[in-house]
């Protein structure tokens, strides 16, 4: 192993080695690498509500002019153990932040039993307060703290898009920004994931509101990286969200774009629905299958006759907002 947390929290290695040990930590990686001269320090969040993760880059002035583009990448960084859940010590944490780029994602190695359905639903609330209790300290330490000047926050298109609109026949209604998925209908339908980012969002929002805090949210669609299962708590509700035209899904490129554009424009604000792609025929659910579902596993018949329907759901889901403010964004960084 590279690195191991001291007593102190702490842990430097090489930028370039330490995504191997901190895959989940792309992103702060790339915000650091394309701001070399505006930001010299960049702290990403993410945990499962008990224990969170802060990133710290630091990019040396004699590293920035004279050395290679290979070079330049292998900058250190610093690790610290945070509990998303005291407050003081996310304090500690900012201490001397520009910015903060907020995501609340459960780990990798997350494991519950599916087959076990009382437990599993249980788990899923239980992770749905502890993201809502995050946020809350994550946004008022953000208030205290006077060196933070934006704050970016990671939330989900699943925020968005859930509502009851199936009374008396009706077309399910275009949604965007303004959109907010309806709480009461995520509990009746254990709707978990829209839950949870919605009350954790609506929370952020009230105490920037409050404490006149910078901030500007991401609204992202399904991230389609090489991790994505099929248990991935997004995808609850996804054959619905596939008939009302609004199962959408984003790439990592796209979505470090969207990050890394709101945070440089000044322009930026309020919710930014982040996607690429719209998964609204037989065919794109084809596609996801292959990614979700090992060749071996997935019946050799059924594809063949999803891609026979050529059906298509009318697009009802707009990120129009976003897309003009990235209209004349530039960006360099290369996304493995």
């Amino acid at each position: 192993m590279l690195g191991t947390i001291s007593e102190e929290r702490e842990v430097k290695v090489p930028a370039s080695e330490a995504w191997k040990l901190y895959g989940t930590l792309q992103l702060a990686k790339i915000v650091g690498e394309a701001l070399p001269d505006v930001v010299s320090k960049v702290e990403v969040v993410q945990g499962d509500g008990a224990v969170g993760t802060i990133l710290e880059i630091f990019f040396p002035p004699d590293e920035l002019h004279y050395k290679s583009d290979d070079e330049k990448k292998k900058k250190e960084l610093r690790v610290f153990d945070c509990d998303l859940l005291d407050y003081q010590s996310i304090m500690e944490a900012l201490k001397g932040c520009c910015a903060l780029f907020y995501s609340f994602e459960l780990p990798s190695n997350h494991h519950y039993d599916v087959g076990n359905y009382s437990a599993f639903h249980l788990i899923q609330e239980l992770m749905g307060e502890l993201e809502v209790r995050a946020a809350h300290n994550v946004l008022e330490a953000c208030a205290q703290t006077d060196t933070i000047d934006k704050v970016v926050f990671t939330s989900s298109a699943t925020a968005v898009l859930w509502r009851d609109h199936h009374r008396d026949g009706q077309l399910p209604p275009d949604v965007d920004e303004r959109s907010w998925s309806d709480v009461n209908f995520c509990k009746k339908f254990k709707l978990w994931h829209g839950l949870s980012k919605t009350v954790a969002e609506k929370t952020a929002w009230a105490l920037a509101m409050d404490r006149g805090v910078n901030m500007v949210s991401i609204n992202a669609g399904l991230l389609t990286s090489p991790n994505l299962s099929i248990k991935d708590p997004y995808l609850l509700g996804a054959a619905e969200m596939f008939k009302d035209g609004v199962f959408v899904t984003v790439d990592l490129k796209f979505l470090v774009d969207a990050h890394l554009c709101v945070f440089e424009d000044p322009s930026s604000y309020g919710r930014y629905l982040c996607f690429n792609r719209i998964i609204n025929c037989n065919k794109d659910v084809v596609k996801l299958e292959t990614m979700l579902i090992p060749p071996s596993s997935s019946s050799s018949s059924s594809p063949h006759k999803l891609q026979e329907d050529n059906s298509v759901y009318e697009q009802r889901i707009s990120n129009d907002k976003l897309r003009k403010l990235m209209v004349d964004f530039q960006n360099e960084v290369q996304v493995d």
